[in-house]
């Protein structure tokens, strides 16, 4: 499975919002210039979320986005999934149950869904939250291991 690149903004948009204050709301504009991601690509995703009820907007000049819940209440694979649709590897296993005439003896079916499994597991387990407390180490890391002159 190959997340597109609107997963992967997706995911940015959100971790985004999860470093951000959450007493504030934050505009599309600043999001895509710190993240370097076109606005006009960012307000395709975020209608997505928005009508999926992980972010809330409010209209006008003070106006923005803000994450409905906190951020260790979102795993990757929700959001992903929000966007990307299914997460399989393999086009035969998108219909419950599997209508491919093969399956009953399609040995690599059984890979397939343990392929899936393996991704369902790493991403249900790793919340927004955990993903910001990356980020903000690999920050530090990066700021402390500067060595431009």
């Amino acid at each position: 499975m190959k997340i597109s690149t609107k997963g992967r903004y997706a995911l940015r948009l959100m971790l985004d919002l999860a470093t951000s204050d959450p007493n504030e709301l934050v505009t599309i504009k600043s999001i895509a210039e710190r993240q370097g991601i076109s606005d006009k690509y960012l307000e395709q995703i975020i209608i997505v979320l928005s009508r999926a009820g992980f972010v809330k907007s409010t209209r006008g000049a003070q106006g923005g986005y803000r994450l409905t819940r906190p951020a260790s209440e979102y795993t990757a694979g929700e959001i992903l999934r929000q966007i990307e649709g299914s997460m399989v590897p393999v086009a035969c296993m998108e219909d419950e149950p599997n209508r491919c005439p093969r399956s009953g003896q399609c040995a690599t079916l059984d890979l397939y869904k343990e392929i899936e499994a393996a991704v369902r597991k790493v991403v249900d387990n790793i919340t927004l939250a955990d993903l910001a407390a990356r980020q903000r180490e690999k920050c530090m890391t990066t700021d402390i291991l500067d060595f431009s002159i």
